[in-house]
């Protein structure tokens, strides 16, 4: 019997091939964000979602879009507020008078990236409204489960600065992301050429005309996680996984440590990465690599620790650096 398409080595060698492509076509529309590009293409291949934090201002709406468009994939974007009721997110039935029945008007979850810009700005009761379609990807309205489509990927923004009118994520929702990427603002360097482009005629709004193409889709995307997942881990590194997760629950600094989940998720975007960078087996550094976004929003510090300058990443350096690695 011959291998599905997806599985052959050749159309893994493209797939890697063409996500590796999309750092350079998006820095077409977005300058100086790799580590983010790179996150959310992870969070792609583990069938994951991410929380971008950053200030106002630093490209994640155009970051989330630029992928969308080298990806050849469906985007809609939802603006949280105070006033966002569920069926806004989810979509509702509305009543149809030339047929006096109830028809089904799908909201913008129904798409392959959705942008839930400023998430924490919405009261609990519509950020829960993403929970069902987070984890079973599919949202539930009147009794009727309805299936999203495939890639399905949730992008939430939130501003950590502004705290005024907002409503912290609850940790259970939290562990939901698979990754935390923090989004800086650019160095001087990129600034300068953020700013040439812009004096060149560069409009945000037209990625077109930036030149800006799909370079994969969701072929390769298929072709890929097939290949992460007979991605080899040893018990050597599972063990590794484990102990690192373990040392958060034991550490003095935190409230609360990562849980089991926590510890799959950092399995699989070592897995995600160490194909990535082209091989067939995870190492010590693949872990390494993704326990900062993978873990940074999973664990709570204690309010004296907090006090004293101790950050969540600190703690996770730290622990890190004591935790034995495998040889």
């Amino acid at each position: 019997m011959s291998a599905p398409i997806s599985d052959t080595p050749g159309n893994a060698d493209r797939a890697r091939a063409s996500l590796e492509a999309l750092r350079a076509e998006i820095a077409k529309a977005v300058v100086g964000q790799d580590p983010a590009v790179t996150g959310l293409v992870v969070a792609l291949l583990c069938r994951g979602h991410v929380l971008l934090e950053g200030v106002p201002g630093v490209a994640k709406t155009l970051l989330v879009r630029a992928l969308a468009s080298a990806l050849e994939l469906d985007t809609k974007r939802v603006q949280f507020t105070p006033d966002l009721m569920p069926s806004d997110v989810t979509g509702s039935l509305v009543y149809d008078a030339r047929t006096a029945e109830f028809s089904f008007q799908p909201g913008p979850v129904f798409t392959n990236l959705l942008l839930a810009d400023e998430i924490n700005r919405t009261p609990p009761k519509t950020q829960s409204s993403l929970l069902e379609a987070m984890e079973e990807r599919q949202v539930t309205v009147d009794g009727t489960p309805r299936a999203l489509p495939d890639p399905f990927l949730v992008a939430a923004t939130q501003n950590p600065v502004e705290y005024e009118g907002t409503y912290p994520l609850p940790e259970a929702q939290l562990d939901r992301f698979l990754l935390k990427l923090n989004v800086p603002l650019p160095s001087r360097q990129d600034e300068i050429a953020v700013l040439n482009r812009h004096a060149e005629g560069f409009n945000p709004r037209d990625l077109a005309a930036a030149g800006l193409r799909p370079v994969a889709g969701p072929d390769d995307l298929e072709a890929a996680r097939a290949a992460v997942a007979k991605t080899a881990v040893s018990p050597e590194i599972t063990g590794y996984v484990v102990d690192i997760c373990r040392a958060t629950r034991e550490s003095p600094s935190l409230t609360l440590g990562v849980s089991p989940r926590g510890a799959t998720a950092l399995l699989s975007t070592a897995r995600a990465w160490a194909w990535l960078t082209g091989r067939d087996y995870v190492t010590p550094d693949d872990v390494k690599a993704l326990a900062l976004p993978t873990l940074r929003h999973r664990i709570q510090l204690r309010p004296e620790a907090e006090m004293e300058g101790v950050t969540t990443d600190s703690v996770i350096t730290a622990i890190l650096a004591n935790v034995p690695v495998p040889r």
